[in-house]
């Protein structure tokens, strides 16, 4: 499952990342979104990108395409 496949004030625990860019994975981690930790999918654009993620007590923005990168599992 991806951040896509969440609504609006779902939340979600970070499980992997889908392979790919290693630079672009690396920038996400020093975001905070690392492996086991608890997101909130705070709000979705009306045209579906971008999303903003609370992460660890603070608003993140990602574009959509970059979203799908991170695997999530619902909490």
């Amino acid at each position: 499952m991806t951040i896509s496949n969440l609504s609006p004030g779902m939340c979600a625990r970070i499980t992997g990342y889908d392979a790919g860019n290693r630079a672009y994975r690396a920038k996400l981690l020093a975001l905070g979104l690392t492996r086991g930790t608890t997101i909130r999918l705070v709000n979705t654009a009306p045209l579906g990108d971008p999303v903003q993620l609370e992460v660890r007590g603070f608003n993140v923005s990602l574009r959509k395409d970059e979203a799908a990168v991170v695997q999530v599992d619902a909490v």
